[in-house]
């Protein structure tokens, strides 16, 4: 589904990230772990492209971008590749004069040209799978956060892409809010959604990750299956990274 080969990508004079390779495979979920700067949400970004690699190759459901310093993209390219993902944003980024429907629909509408009839059919459907049917006519400011991050799931979802991206989507929440929005992203793996998640949800990775991703400094130091990671790494700097997560837990 996703293959990422020597990507590169620097700001000025800070390199953020220093020849990623990844694979993710379809049906699957990945979640990156790390501490802060490590290029998580980088390279999150550069997977559908809101932020362009400097250098390497990804390949996404088929279509394959080779990058070279450039900074540009062929548009069609871009777009067959924001098409293929969809993106939850650490704070929902949901329009605020538009109700809990009219933000799934928006996307549907203005990018996928459907019908507003159509449109409003598929958002009611994915906000009943967030849990959220009740709510369609609800705004932003009458909702909880999780209920808005919820919102902002069903809006990814409601565009049918081939992954899922989720930036740090609890961190923002109380804590009280998480568990909800966790169990919707549970419910998505288990009914083989491929889904890339970057989160400090220790728990949810042990239970849902197919691969654990460990970075820091640019660099994956560190991948495997959540057992490995979690109970059997050799790497000093993972161990480290997890100790100092169970020691503020």
């Amino acid at each position: 589904m996703i293959q990422l080969e020597g990507l590169h990508k620097r700001y000025q004079e800070h390199e953020v990230l220093k020849g990623i390779d990844l694979s993710v495979r379809p049906g699957t979920t990945t979640v990156i772990i790390g501490p802060s700067g490590s290029g998580k949400t980088t390279l999150l970004r550069c997977l559908n492209l809101l932020e362009i690699p400097d250098r390497g190759k990804l390949t996404l459901a088929g279509t394959a971008l080779a990058f070279t310093g450039t900074g540009r993209v062929n548009q069609g390219e871009l777009m067959a590749i924001r098409r293929m993902t969809g993106m939850v944003f650490q704070n929902y980024n949901l329009f605020p004069h538009l109700t809990a429907l009219q933000n799934v629909m928006e996307g549907q509408v203005v990018v996928q040209k459907k019908s507003r009839a159509d449109a409003r059919n598929v958002a009611l459907n994915m906000l009943e799978k967030v849990g959220l049917r009740e709510r369609a006519d609800s705004y932003p400011h009458e909702l909880s956060g999780g209920q808005q991050q919820r919102v902002g799931i069903a809006r990814a979802m409601a565009l049918q892409p081939k992954v899922l991206l989720f930036d740090e989507p609890t961190s923002a929440l109380d804590p009280e809010l998480v568990g909800e929005v966790l169990k919707v992203m549970r419910n998505l793996s288990a009914e083989g959604m491929t889904m890339v998640v970057v989160t400090h949800e220790m728990g949810f990775a042990r239970e849902v990750a197919d691969q654990v991703v460990f970075m820091d400094q640019g660099i994956v130091m560190e991948r495997g299956t959540p057992e490995q990671v979690f109970e059997q790494s050799g790497s000093a700097r993972t161990q480290q990274f997890l100790r100092k997560i169970r020691d503020k837990s």
